[in-house]
């Protein structure tokens, strides 16, 4: 079922609105293991203000990961949305290496409420309790909660863009069409078109007409979860949309790469595709007004 799980859950299921996770984990999730300690990129935090958050949401407090140029004001803000796996190290340097191009990176802990991602083994366990539970809805607003944190706490509110890996990559599509103040996203290897739940009704393909900003989405042609068919349906909808912002966004669908291929810590690695993502990424975000 991983990479991109979907399922139905009862709405009784998730209406318990309680923080199980009130500070962020450490390290990487067990599901993860043995990782991949030779290829995995530390960036320094020389010269940033870099650690654990709150975002004040509407039931608590939520944990969050913000990185940031220190003494920076007013400064471009880029929404980190996790993967399956939770806000782990990988998560939280991809916001070191966001601010150390002079962004404020912030990525909140999306599964607070419905559990920690880090203690789990197995994946198909990790899916059907914590995952399979996250309503998109919940999701949109706490997106909207951390980036009005960013505005209040030294970011430009302007100037806000998203990025996602795995399921974070289908958030950023979601995002995309939720937030009208988004100037750009990010999509990395996120889930297309999927089946509608109660708790998550609309996947990207049905809101290409609905986007509010341009995305940059970057897939792997040899992904066993995100067909190349399904990947070019998507490339042929925003091309036969009339949205500007559809128009406006881009699909590249790297050859002979798999899922996860950012994720340095993991054998899904492909450095090379890695690097040419986030290249492309730092253009996007020029290109669409960012800096």
């Amino acid at each position: 079922m991983h990479p991109e799980a979907t399922a139905f859950v009862r709405p009784s299921e998730f209406s318990r609105r309680s923080f199980v996770m009130t500070a962020l984990a450490s390290g990487f999730a067990l599901a993860v293991q043995p990782v991949n300690a030779q290829a995995v990129v530390t960036t320094s935090v020389d010269g940033l203000l870099a650690g654990e958050v709150k975002i004040p949401v509407s039931d608590g407090m939520m944990p969050a990961y913000r990185a940031q140029p220190e003494g920076g004001k007013n400064l471009p803000t880029v929404l980190v949305v996790q993967e399956i796996f939770g806000v782990h190290e990988h998560i939280k340097d991809i916001c070191r290496r966001l601010a150390q191009l002079g962004y404020l990176a912030i990525a909140p802990e999306l599964y607070a409420r419905q559990g920690d991602a880090s203690g789990y083994s197995d994946i198909q366990k990790l899916i059907g309790d914590v995952v399979s539970k996250v309503p998109d809805a919940q999701v949109m607003s706490d997106l909207d909660a951390t980036s009005d944190w960013a505005g209040q706490n030294g970011g430009d509110a302007t100037k806000l863009a998203v990025t996602g890996f795995c399921w974070g990559g289908r958030i950023v599509w979601l995002y995309a069409a939720h937030n009208p103040v988004i100037k750009a996203g990010v999509a990395w290897y996120g889930g297309l078109i999927r089946p509608s739940s109660t708790l998550t009704p609309k996947h990207p393909f049905d809101l290409v007409d609905d986007l509010k900003a341009p995305v940059l989405g970057l897939y792997g042609a040899m992904d066993t979860g995100i067909p190349v068919d399904s990947v070019e349906k998507m490339q042929a909808a925003l091309k036969a949309s009339k949205n500007p912002a559809a128009q406006a966004s881009e699909i590249v669908l790297y050859p002979d790469t798999p899922h996860g291929f950012h994720a340095d810590y993991r054998p899904s690695y492909r450095e090379k595709q890695a690097k040419d993502g986030w290249v492309r990424l730092q253009e996007w975000f020029h290109r669409n007004g960012l800096k």
